[in-house]
């Protein structure tokens, strides 16, 4: 039984835990003939690396991946891809007072019921360094998306950190990479610098909401009932460290409005159907629509912090714990490139589950 994959025809298995020596990604189903180089996936992995700003961990790991196979003179080949990013910057020393008690919030408690042991350093399989592996698997996905579908953009940014919510009037798509909360409002980012550099240095941290929007992806993508596109979308994100909602278009603001304003309607423009709203987030009845697909995903505040919690220890006393090491007062800023990772996987799945079923998309109009 393996639970460490993900993905139908194009099927990601990751591997390695955060203080091992290593760890990575198989990729199988992958096309060939998709050029592709490390360099190409290098660029996505860059996104999410450590030791950046001060803003998240200072942990320096430079999150170089090497492709060992499924690649040969610079183009897939349609065999299983291997991914392999080396750790390089482990302080395994700092989790050796967790070795017998459980960090609340973690899943040391978890782990530790179901298996019977764990590793305690960084969390092991469960440390959100897991998340590099996934990275490079996207990035190998969107290169695949690029030879079969010219024009598909996957972006995601940060809306929200703590109650703190961005000003979408002041929405601006260039912004997203000049600040480093991959937030598209220049003022918010500003306000939120001061913000999480005051709860970081009263050892707090605080949660976030990343939005994800896939443009340019075609109509038809996804398969009724349980084959739903909007179902992977929502499983891959759930599936990210520390996240802890998903929501698909408008979500659950959707409970809150009537059917007359909730429903996308639709006219006949100059390149065919065109869609007034976009409430259901690009996706009706598990299809997408050729509009934006938009989701969002809520992240828990990290519970690694320097401020005593209580827990208890493996043979039940009942302690003050302080968590040491390194880590992120906001998880939510290095889970922004991660969403985009998993819904290039996402898509590019749909895409060949397509093609494979139904070849070219069978609906016509006009």
């Amino acid at each position: 039984m393996s639970m460490n994959s993900f993905g139908h025809l194009f099927r990601v298995t990751t591997w390695g835990e955060s203080h091992g020596p290593a760890l990575g990604a198989t990729v199988d189903g992958c096309p060939p003939n998709v050029p592709v180089d490390a360099g190409m996936l290098q660029q996505w992995l860059d996104k999410r690396k450590p030791g950046q700003n001060k803003f998240t961990t200072q942990r320096q790991e430079p999150d170089a991946v090497q492709i060992l196979s499924g690649v040969f003179e610079g183009k897939t080949t349609g065999t299983p891809v291997q991914l392999m990013i080396n750790n390089t910057d482990q302080r395994s020393k700092d989790y050796g007072e967790i070795a017998t008690s459980f960090r609340p919030g973690h899943a040391d408690y978890t782990y530790f019921m179901k298996y019977g042991n764990r590793d305690y350093r960084g969390g092991g399989r469960s440390s959100a360094r897991e998340t590099a592996a996934r990275v490079a698997a996207g990035g190998l996905a969107r290169a695949c998306i690029a030879e079969l579908v010219a024009g598909v953009e996957i972006r995601a940014y940060m809306v929200q950190m703590g109650a703190r919510k961005i000003d979408r009037s002041r929405f601006d798509w260039d912004e997203i990479d000049r600040n480093p909360f991959w937030v598209p409002d220049a003022v918010a980012a500003g306000e939120w610098a001061g913000y999480l550099d005051g709860l970081r240095k009263d050892h707090n941290s605080v949660g976030a909401v990343v939005e994800v929007v896939a443009r340019g992806v075609p109509a038809g993508l996804g398969a009724p009932v349980y084959g739903k596109l909007d179902t992977d979308i929502a499983s891959a994100m759930m599936s990210i460290n520390a996240v802890k909602a998903v929501e698909v278009g408008a979500g659950m603001e959707a409970a809150t409005l009537t059917g007359v304003d909730n429903a996308d309607e639709i006219r006949m423009g100059p390149d065919g159907p065109e869609f007034m709203s976009n409430h259901a987030g690009g996706i009706l009845g598990g299809i997408s629509t050729g509009q934006d697909i938009v989701c969002r995903f809520a992240v828990k505040p990290t519970s690694s912090i320097l401020t005593p919690r209580k827990t208890i220890t493996k043979d039940g006393r009942e302690i003050d714990l302080v968590t040491k090491g390194r880590h992120d007062p906001c998880v939510g800023i290095r889970a922004v490139p991660v969403g985009e990772a998993m819904m290039a996987c996402v898509i590019l799945d749909h895409l060949l589950l397509h093609r494979g079923q139904v070849g070219e998309n069978q609906g016509k109009i006009g």
